[in-house]
């Protein structure tokens, strides 16, 4: 495994980071969620990426994370890098949604007693909700790392209009942003375009979700849905209107380019993530250990020579395909 510092920290993370938004959830198979994590850990992936609603059901994947841990890891905390977030809905009322202080306060709390830690090493805003003023977000991300609840803070998925303020109200506090989450991939270019220089500017790291589209660039769908896949799921993420044509067509284009570098698309795909200087982390998801394995094998080619890269632009330079 390859590590990198996080912006101007002394954080080093592993460039591939395992995530728990899918497939570590009640629903899931525990056994397969077991071996993945443990064999993640064992190749040098020393992040992984949680959220206080990842499962289903929300919640599952702390508790499992937690178990995991527990049972197989439990000697190797100090050598682990924790993450979770709050901001999405998460329990019945008024305060179980948004990114108030009441909130984050709650969720921090409730996500340690699920996942039996005593802290997490970074503690994410999961959004900006649109209504809470940033400030008190904000604060909130500030005191956690006070009452001794998290090491870092982080934001994901904020506006770049808002970002700045963010870096600014947190640095001033003498906490500054260890980590910008967004998602990246080559159908989905906004954040690279956006986001990643103001964090750049800012010190702040850059890790990047869904760098394979929800799995459109595998090349799994490039004959229709396979039963049990995410856009065959009702509870997935990719619908089945998002597998177009169009898109089909470009990853199989780009499955063309990936051959000629001894790639699958799917590492090409990461590889072209990390080919940003800005990211630190890619956050991978995985169902299991063979497609953990086949994630891993990126780290054989990183590297575009100028002509690939440019190939792969007048691939995915079509508006028609971005999310």
């Amino acid at each position: 495994m390859l590590y990198k510092y996080s912006g101007h920290s002394g954080v080093q993370l592993p460039i591939l980071s395992l995530g728990l938004w899918h497939n570590f959830g009640s629903v899931d198979d525990f056994s397969v969620a077991t071996q993945m994590m443990v064999r993640a850990f064992d190749a040098g992936i020393c992040h992984f990426d949680l959220a206080n609603n990842y499962g289903p059901e929300p919640g599952s994947a702390e508790e499992n994370f937690g178990k995991i841990l527990k049972n197989n890891l439990a000697g190797h905390r100090d050598e682990l890098f924790i993450s979770s977030k709050a901001g999405h809905d998460m329990w019945p009322g008024v305060y179980g949604d948004n990114s108030s202080r009441k909130n984050l306060m709650a969720s921090c709390d409730q996500s340690l007693k699920r996942t039996g830690l005593e802290y997490f090493d970074i503690f994410y805003s999961h959004r900006y909700d649109g209504v809470t003023p940033v400030e008190e977000t904000m604060q909130a991300l500030i005191d956690i790392v006070r009452q001794g609840k998290a090491l870092y803070v982080g934001i994901s998925k904020y506006p770049p209009a808002l970002q700045q303020r963010c870096y600014d109200i947190l640095k001033e506090a003498h906490v500054p942003c260890l980590l910008s989450q967004y998602r990246c991939s080559m159908f989905d270019p906004q954040a690279k375009n956006e986001n990643f220089q103001f964090a750049a500017d800012n010190g702040s790291g850059v890790i990047c979700f869904s760098p394979l589209a929800q799995g459109l660039l595998t090349g799994k769908y490039n004959n229709g849905i396979p039963a049990g896949s995410r856009a065959a799921k009702s509870t997935g993420f990719l619908q089945e209107s998002q597998v177009t044509q169009e898109r089909v067509e470009a990853v199989k284009q780009l499955a063309v380019i990936a051959a000629e570098r001894g790639q699958s698309i799917a590492q090409m795909a990461l590889a072209w993530v990390l080919a940003d200087e800005r990211v630190t982390s890619c956050i991978i998801g995985t169902s299991s250990v063979t497609q953990l394995e086949n994630n891993l094998a990126t780290l054989n080619n990183l590297t575009f020579s100028e002509e690939e890269m440019k190939r792969i632009d007048a691939i995915i330079s079509n508006p028609v395909l971005w999310f």
